[in-house]
């Protein structure tokens, strides 16, 4: 067989996308030139790796092994790399981060140092919901994962960054109001999308209170979120680390309640079967012994 670890690489850029099209925007590369790549490597085989039926591609479950061994093979070529660069005085690998939207206000300073520092190491980042992540980390698609919450079945090593406060917040156009439970029950309350953990949050604290709002509205995004808030269509419980800048043009106002705020922890997760590269066993070195650090120059405004 005549497969490269190029073929490979974008293989596994269209099982994850299961479209040759979003594989392509992935890799930066044309259609017609991952298509090529695909096509080569399925010369090598009698069966096929892809099917497509109607206009949707699919993976076969041959092309599902194939791409399992190619994870394989790839891992063990970047730690090739690794050890010549090693022997050379160089830290570096690939490092993917999957994290929860919200984590996106924290992952960046906690990475910015470790960069400078070891320029040879690439970092991706892919955000999405907690659901996504924890598929992500239970299929092994990256390296680390940055929840707020642990998940519950599945053993992983934790590295405890800072903490998580999420706290009730309206438009400054209600600064005067007096926000309780009987009235929260009149008012739009507004939610992230099922799946997230700040939604999760918010549900359980208002079951607790047994708070059952008359109104509300579900959106996707916090950015989405604040600029209802901001807009005065309603309340929501939100994770202060992304409200900075609102809070400093005072155009969102912290609403105290009781229970509030709820307080979790900002933790970077690994499965706790991975073999770690050097280059992850770097990342965890440096953020042990500068987490602290890197908390209070940068989130100190949030204690």
């Amino acid at each position: 067989m005549n497969y490269t670890l190029h073929q490979l690489r974008i293989f596994l850029k269209i099982v994850e996308h299961r479209s040759i099209t979003r594989a392509s925007e992935d890799l930066h590369l044309t259609q017609p030139a991952v298509s090529i790549q695909l096509k080569r490597l399925q010369d090598q085989f009698e069966i096929p790796l892809t099917e497509v039926i109607g206009r949707q591609l699919y993976i076969t479950d041959f092309g599902q092994e194939i791409a399992e061994v190619s994870k394989k093979i790839l891992k063990e070529a970047d730690g090739i790399k690794a050890t010549v660069n090693s022997y050379k005085g160089i830290l570096t690998g690939e490092i993917k981060i999957s994290i929860v939207s919200t984590g996106k206000y924290v992952i960046p300073y906690f990475l910015q140092g470790f960069m400078k520092k070891y320029p040879g190491v690439e970092i991706s980042i892919d955000v999405s919901n907690k659901n996504q992540v924890i598929e992500n980390l239970n299929n092994n698609r990256s390296d680390f994962y940055l929840v707020s919450v642990l998940p519950e079945d599945t053993p992983v090593e934790a590295v405890e960054l800072m903490e998580n406060r999420l706290i009730m917040v309206g438009s400054s156009k209600y600064a005067d109001m007096k926000l309780t439970k009987s009235k929260l029950n009149d008012l739009t309350l507004i939610y992230r999308e099922e799946g997230s953990a700040t939604r999760n949050a918010m549900e359980d604290y208002l079951a607790k209170k047994k708070i059952s709002p008359s109104k509300s509205m579900e959106l996707v995004s916090n950015e989405a979120v604040k600029q209802a808030v901001n807009a005065g269509i309603g309340f929501s419980i939100m994770p202060l680390i992304g409200l900075r800048n609102e809070l400093s043009l005072k155009s969102m106002h912290v609403f105290p309640m009781q229970g509030l705020p709820i307080i979790t922890t900002w933790n970077l997760i690994y499965n706790k079967s991975k073999r770690l590269t050097p280059a992850d066993e770097a990342l965890i070195s440096y953020l042990e012994e500068n987490k602290e650090a890197i908390t209070k120059e940068y989130f100190s405004w949030s204690n």
